[in-house]
């Protein structure tokens, strides 16, 4: 199964963020891509108001998105912003395409390194996973990616890809810590991992606002065994990867880690 992770930047303008999201599909699916995976905040940058565009997943942005994924053939895993508890957001993964009609909202909020996430985004409490042509997906967002355990109740539960949808935030040993974790969590659980980041601004021409986590690139292909299969750079790309699900259940045969864990 051939995977597109498409790394961009996206700006405060719906519609220029969608515009961006409609290219990547049609690019990927030119490329004979099943699954089209977007970073976190591809609806709009943080660092920007965000109550004011949350919208049902019924609603314009997550139905354009829908009609793309549709026409292209292809399953689609983009970050937009639904509506919370009053004055508040939450941070969705909108899954569709193919018969799938998924979403997943972060549960983990990234109040850390100065910013308060959950000021402004209330937090979700479920795992999600789809299944397409028999390989079952997990998802997660962003700063989930520290917490080995949503990773570990995927896997369990039978996911053998992993997807992180990310904005993650720049600054001293942030590139080192989000090359690791996404690597660990593979290697964790035996499982793929498509980790999707927002490319770094400046990178991409676009300004963005001081203090907010909006992205680094270094978009990730990796493999059972915590191998780098493929990497990005730090502006907009395109990354492409062919995962074979039976070197998954090789690797959960020769490294059984999910079937010797222990409840502690």
């Amino acid at each position: 199964m051939r995977v597109a992770l498409v790394q961009l930047t996206t700006g405060r303008d719906l519609e220029a963020n969608l515009d961006l999201v409609r290219a990547g599909i049609r690019e990927a699916a030119a490329r004979h891509s099943s699954v089209v995976v977007f970073p976190e905040a591809s609806m709009r940058a943080f660092g920007n108001p965000l109550v004011d565009v949350a919208e049902p997943l019924d609603g314009p942005w997550a139905t354009a998105v829908r009609a793309a994924a549709d026409e292209a053939g292809v399953v689609v895993v983009v970050g937009m912003f639904t509506p919370g508890e009053p004055g508040t957001v939450r941070n969705t993964l909108l899954v569709h395409g193919r018969g799938i009609d998924a979403h997943y909202d972060k549960i983990h909020l990234y109040d850390a390194f100065g910013f308060k996430e959950s000021e402004t985004v209330t937090a979700g409490t479920e795992p999600r996973r789809f299944t397409l042509d028999g390989v079952t997906f997990g998802l997660a967002t962003c700063y989930d990616v520290r917490f080995p355990a949503l990773f570990t109740a995927n896997a369990a539960a039978g996911a053998q890809v992993q997807i992180v949808c990310a904005s993650w935030g720049a600054g001293p040993g942030k590139a080192e810590q989000w090359d690791l974790l996404v690597r660990a969590r593979a290697a964790d659980t035996t499982s793929y991992v498509l980790a999707c980041g927002q490319s770094d601004p400046s990178a991409a021409g676009v300004e963005a606002r001081r203090g907010a986590p909006t992205g680094i690139g270094r978009s990730a292909v990796v493999g059972p065994y915590g191998k780098l299969i493929e990497r990005a750079g730090d502006g907009p790309e395109i990354l492409y990867a062919d995962i074979d699900p039976e070197s998954v259940d090789e690797a959960r045969r020769i490294l059984p880690v999910l079937a010797n864990r222990v409840s502690l």
